[in-house]
């Protein structure tokens, strides 16, 4: 009955050690490589676009008052009859 207990406890450690080595060599993978992004928007970057963006808006505006200020346009108005 001694044995068999011994038996029994070996086999119980021997599969207890197997399954530690086999968890020991589990790694989890993903199937692609991670992007490198951040996961939010930076925020100096859109800042920056939107400065640089605003200054095009004021550099058009200015052509524009220019235009107007000058009496040198000349507005053509249509009307179309489809109905």
């Amino acid at each position: 009955m001694k044995t068999v207990t011994r038996v029994r406890f070996g086999i119980l450690v021997a599969i207890n050690v197997l399954g530690l080595c086999m968890l020991g060599f589990y790694r989890p993978t993903t199937a692609a490589p991670p992007e490198d992004s951040q996961p939010f928007a930076n925020s100096v970057e859109q800042r920056a676009e939107m400065i640089a963006q605003l200054k095009e808006i004021v550099a058009e505006l200015k052509d524009q008052n220019a235009l107007l200020r000058s009496g040198n346009l000349k507005v053509l108005i249509s009307l179309d009859k489809k109905q």
